[in-house]
């Protein structure tokens, strides 16, 4: 049977932000990938924005890792000339009645240690962004944005630089825990499948991660959560929105309501919404435009008629459902599950991109050695 120092499950972006770091550590790493190339899923069907750190509860790990992650992010992009802009954003209330949720938005980024945001009026808004509409907001420029896919395949070149290995098109169908080391069984494409064991294993499969973990034979139920799929549905502006950065409203049950947020074309994207689904289907109902319309028009009264085509949709693995308070990320390693060779990471939504490098070192601190 071969037998590798680390694998990892899943090569988004932080399963190969995980691979990375644990391949700088000096150990002989697996990436695993189910589908057909990297990044297919979760990370590349979302925002694509570095998030500041604003909304998540103090002391959380969302909160934490996003703090840390968005300048371990900010500085790896310019090491690696991965495109992204510092552009800032403007979160706004639309009415008097929301005021008071943006001064509790200020006192929780402060708790957080997410920085200096900055209350505007609506006529200082406006002379940031004139087709704007508030009666107030806060300016956050620590918010930014990023090719997400061309992070994604800096990330894996720095991990194949230092020796990992990825496999793409390979399932991971079962897997038992033994004395010091896990046995995972494949399917894949071509070989049909093989047996690997490994002293490290890291579950980064996204929405695939409890089902994953639930396969593994040793690891007890009661560890294994279960998952909701929260769909994001986006849809895109014809021509440029007269904005140079992304406005946010204030925050829905399960999101961060239908925000404006730009590429680094200037392009405009609405989204996502809330969508609770029990399927992976990514097709967008064009019908759903209707209220992107009356939402946008709160913030940008000069939304055209007829201008919202449907864009894309993503799905997040969330860990808490409809009225529930918004789960924090869950990374189990052994000091929770018992099992020296294991972390699960489950609910990595929201700002798991802009966290995956500080969340990588916070794997890597649980599984291997400093580097050298």
């Amino acid at each position: 049977m071969d037998h590798v120092d680390c694998i990892v499950a899943g090569a988004g972006v932080v399963g190969l932000a995980i691979a990375r770091e644990m391949a700088q550590r000096g150990m002989d790493t697996l990436i695993l990938e189910a589908e057909n190339a990297i990044g297919t899923g979760i990370s590349s069907r979302n925002s694509e924005v570095i998030h500041a750190g604003i909304h998540y509860s103090a002391g959380s790990l969302k909160a934490r890792l996003c703090v840390v992650g968005r300048e371990k992010l900010y500085r790896y992009c310019q090491e690696r000339a991965v495109p992204h802009a510092r552009c800032g954003k403007l979160i706004v209330a639309t009415n008097a009645g929301q005021e008071p949720v943006l001064a509790s938005i200020l006192a929780n980024a402060s708790a957080c240690g997410a920085g200096n945001l900055t209350p505007l009026t609506a006529a200082e808004a406006r002379r940031l962004e004139p087709k704007l509409r508030c009666t107030a907001a806060l300016l956050s420029p620590a918010t930014g944005i990023i090719d997400s896919h061309a992070l994604m395949l800096a990330l894996l070149g720095d991990a194949e630089k230092h020796g990992a290995t990825l496999s793409l098109n390979t399932r991971i169908v079962a897997g038992r825990i033994e004395s010091g080391r896990i046995v995972l069984d494949t399917v894949d494409s071509t070989s049909g499948g093989f047996e690997i064991a490994t002293a490290r294993f890291i579950n980064a499969a996204g929405l695939g991660a409890t089902a994953l973990a639930g396969s593994l034979d040793g690891l007890e139920r009661q560890f294994v959560p279960e998952l909701r799929y929260a769909k994001g549905n986006y849809f895109s502006v014809a021509g440029r929105a007269p904005f140079s950065r992304l406005v946010y409203p204030i925050p829905e049950p399960g999101g961060l309501g239908v925000h404006l947020t730009l590429d680094l074309d200037g392009v405009a994207r609405f989204g996502p919404d809330v969508e609770w689904t029990d399927q992976l289907d990514y097709r967008v109902d064009p019908a759903r435009g209707e209220r992107f319309y009356d939402e946008v028009r709160k913030y940008w009264p000069d939304l055209a008629d007829g201008s919202l085509q449907p864009a894309y949709s993503g799905i997040r693995p969330k860990l808490s459902g409809p009225g529930e308070a918004n789960a924090d990320f869950v990374i189990q390693d052994a000091a929770v599950h018992g099992v020296e060779s294991l972390v699960n990471l489950f609910g990595i939504e929201s700002p798991g991109l802009t966290s995956s490098l500080a969340i990588a070192d916070h794997v890597a601190q649980r599984l291997a050695p400093k580097a050298s």
